[in-house]
């Protein structure tokens, strides 16, 4: 039997990677575990009206959770597209064991700095299942480009394709979908 292929989805946040982890799983079929979205249901579980006010409390154990997912998902043989804003620190370990039952893939979002804060604001305005974290988010936007490297798994040399989320995807969601699915995934721009 084939290995399953866990595609990682990271950035900064506000990067637009939740929106590019649904619309990659629907496309593949397969599921998609969203860090803030499993943080978000531990918090309904503690109290089913909050939307605000997630702190260490939640963090260590979505964390765990979260990973545990995507590892029995790996090990189950199930593909499946997984997004975090977390640093590659965090990543880095939990993928090395991944990689031992899984191929791993990773789409590093990006957009400029002025995108990304127009993009939390409305996020804290719109949506509050969101919003719990997003306030502090938006304190923590600079203007600084290189700290998108935290955000890098850093395993290895791991087949990784950028995508610019500024309009649209760049590339576009048809070769994100190939960098996802073919064995060999620098072919996904060539054709």
């Amino acid at each position: 039997m084939a290995s399953p292929v866990l595609t990682v989805v990271t950035g900064r946040p506000g990067t637009g990677k939740t929106t590019l982890a649904h619309s990659l799983a629907r496309e593949l079929g397969c599921p998609a575990i969203i860090h803030d979205e499993v943080t978000q249901g531990m918090a309904l579980a503690d109290s089913p009206t909050r939307t605000a006010g997630l702190g260490p409390a939640f963090e260590r154990p979505a964390l765990t959770t979260f990973f545990d997912i995507i590892t029995v998902l790996a090990q189950a043989g199930v593909t499946a597209v997984a997004e975090a804003a977390l640093p590659g620190e965090l990543w880095h370990p939990r993928l090395e064991a991944i990689m031992e039952v899984a191929e791993v893939r990773v789409l590093r979002c990006t957009a400029p700095t002025s995108i990304i804060r127009e993009r939390i604001k409305q996020r804290i305005e719109t949506n509050p299942n969101r919003r719990a974290r997003s306030d502090e988010l938006l304190g923590s936007v600079d203007t600084d480009s290189t700290s998108e490297a935290v955000f890098d798994p850093a395993v290895g040399e791991l087949p990784t394709l950028t995508v610019d989320t500024t309009h649209g995807y760049q590339p576009g969601l048809v070769a994100i979908t190939r960098f996802a699915t073919r064995p060999d995934p620098s072919e996904a721009l060539e054709t």
